[in-house]
């Protein structure tokens, strides 16, 4: 299984990721051992969505990734649900 997970950073940015091991994946973000997100901490799971293989949650970051829009990324929180498919 595999993850798609949304982060509120502290300056109210968002990041998106996607791993294998959802709490090993925090623990790297929230303990600033990761350089994309290290001068983002304090940051905040807001939203996590599993599927069958880290291939369709690369999939689907990217996606909401080349959208660019922080419109759609509010909404995909609101909803609490990842709409996009693989």
């Amino acid at each position: 299984m595999a993850w798609v997970y949304i982060l509120k950073t502290g300056s109210g940015k968002y990041y998106i990721g996607s791993t294998i091991t959802l709490s090993e994946r925090m623990r790297h973000h929230f303990g600033g051992h990761t350089i994309s997100t290290r001068k983002m901490v304090p940051a905040v799971l807001l939203l996590s969505q599993e599927y069958k293989t880290l291939q369709e949650a690369r999939s689907v970051e990217a996606k909401i990734k080349k959208l660019k829009r922080k419109d759609y990324v509010e909404k995909i929180i609101k909803d609490g649900y990842i709409r996009v498919q693989p």
